[in-house]
C-alpha cells in the first residue's frame, strides 16, 4: 500500500498526528487552516483536519486534491501534470461538471475552469465552504463534520446536467487486491469488477485495500433511477453517481457524503450510512 506521487506516508502521518493532537476532545474536533497541497504541485488549498481524515480542498478549482487517512495514506492522489491522465490529473472528488457549461468542482488542472469561494461556517464541529463557478451558474456547498464530508450541488445551470464522481486510489495506490462493496448486495467485489446500473436505495459504494483497516464510502442522499456506474482504470477508480459512459443525468440539487469507516465489515458500512440518512 504505497502513496503514488505523494509525500511519504511517514511525513503525512506525522502531520495528521500533530493536527489531531491539537483537535483533542477538550478543544476543536475540526480545524480549518489555509495552506498548499505539496503533493499536488503546491496548489493553494483549504486544509480541513477532522477526527479521521485530513482533506485538501483546492481553492481555485473547488475540488478535493487529497483525502488522507489516519495512517497518512491519500485515497485520491491528484496531481495536475498535463497528460498524466488516470495517474494524476483526472483524479478527485466530486469532478462534477465536465464540459457542461464549463468544467467545475475539480482540483485545478489544465481543463478546469475557476471558481470563487467563501467560508460560511467555521466552528469546532462544522465547517462550510461555498464555491461559485466563474460564470455564476453553478454553486457547490462543502460541509465538513467530525466523521465525514457532505458535498451539495446547490445551484444547477439551467438546461445542463452533472455527475458526482470518486476518481481515486484506495489505500494510496490502485492495485489488484483492492475491492469494493455496494448497496446492491453484501459481497466483496474485486476492484476490477464493474458495476453497471442504478444502485438500490440507499445508494452507496465503498472501497478498500486488503492492507488497510478502513474503507472509504460514498453515499448519495437522494434515491433515483439514474445509473451509478463503476469501472476501474489501471491507475484509479471511476465511480460516477448519475453517470453512464460519458453521459450525465443529474439535473437538480443533490447531496453526497464521503468518509472513512474504521472497519472493513459490510455491516459497519451499513450502520455508517444509516447514521447519516436524511
Amino acid at each position: 500500500m504505497l502513496i503514488k506521487n505523494k509525500k511519504s506516508a511517514t511525513l503525512l502521518a506525522l502531520m495528521v498526528f500533530v493536527l489531531g493532537c491539537t483537535a483533542s476532545k477538550d478543544s476543536a474536533s475540526i480545524i480549518l487552516t489555509h495552506g498548499t497541497d505539496e503533493s499536488a504541485s503546491g496548489l493553494p488549498s483549504y486544509v480541513i483536519n477532522t477526527s479521521n481524515a485530513t482533506y485538501y480542498l483546492e481553492k481555485t478549482g473547488g475540488g478535493l486534491s487529497s483525502m488522507i487517512d489516519k495512517d497518512g495514506f491519500d485515497w485520491i492522489g491528484f496531481h495536475p501534470e498535463k497528460g498524466s491522465g488516470h495517474k494524476g490529473e483526472y483524479r478527485g472528488f466530486p469532478n462534477a461538471i465536465h464540459k457542461q457549461d464549463g468544467s467545475y468542482f475539480h482540483a485545478m488542472n489544465a481543463g478546469t475552469d475557476p471558481a470563487t469561494s467563501a467560508v460560511e461556517i467555521n466552528t469546532s464541529d462544522h465547517v462550510r465552504i461555498i464555491f461559485t463557478s466563474d460564470n455564476g451558474m453553478w454553486q457547490g456547498q462543502w460541509d465538513f463534520y467530525p466523521e465525514r464530508l457532505d458535498f451539495t450541488m446547490k445551484t444547477v445551470s439551467s438546461g445542463y446536467k452533472y455527475w458526482v464522481q470518486y476518481e481515486g486510489v484506495p489505500g494510496g495506490e490502485m492495485d489488484p487486491t483492492d475491492f469494493w462493496y455496494g448497496s446492491a448486495d453484501n459481497k466483496s467485489h474485486s476492484i476490477n469488477e464493474p458495476f453497471i446500473g442504478d444502485l438500490p436505495s440507499p445508494e452507496w459504494m465503498a472501497f478498500g485495500d486488503v492492507k488497510s483497516p478502513r474503507l472509504l464510502y460514498l453515499f448519495h442522499h437522494e434515491d433515483d433511477d439514474h445509473p451509478d456506474n463503476y469501472v476501474s482504470r489501471p491507475h484509479m477508480t471511476v465511480l460516477g453517481f448519475g453517470r453512464s459512459n460519458k453521459d450525465k443525468y443529474l439535473t437538480t440539487p443533490q447531496t453526497f457524503s464521503i468518509g472513512f469507516v474504521e472497519s472493513v465489515n459490510y455491516l459497519d458500512i451499513e450502520e455508517a450510512i444509516k447514521s447519516i440518512e436524511p
